[in-house]
């Protein structure tokens, strides 16, 4: 398997990954009588939108020459894994036991993905 579509799908997680945390702070950082403007033209949640729209390009780009039943897995597996371990460091979110084997099960998934030819 060419490395630079492998690439770009794990570059499509990684913007997922920081799309979702900065709409993650968006909402934890939202005073309690925020209105329209405030919830949807903050920083995190335009910022979360912009990386979003990031990851649908380089995840288009990646499918030109990969699978797609192959790409999509990839993409969410990386992007849930990065995800696990940024919100236990931005947010102190717990990292128990069954987060540890769901994160071994989704690396072992990804390389078995790629390896496949």
């Amino acid at each position: 398997m060419n490395a630079v579509p492998v690439i770009l799908v794990f570059a499509a997680g990684l913007n997922s990954c920081i799309g979702n945390i900065l709409l993650k702070w968006s909402r934890a950082s939202l005073p309690a009588n925020a209105g329209l403007a405030d919830t949807f033209l903050s920083l995190g949640f335009v910022g979360g939108l912009v990386f979003y729209g990031i990851n649908v390009v380089l995840f288009a780009k990646a499918l030109d020459s990969m699978e797609v039943s192959v790409a999509y897995p990839i993409l969410a597996g990386s992007g849930f894994a990065m995800l696990m371990v940024a919100s236990y460091y931005v947010f102190g979110e717990p990292f128990r036991l069954h987060k540890w084997i769901g994160l071994a099960l989704i690396m072992a998934g990804i390389v078995f993905l790629t390896r496949g030819g």
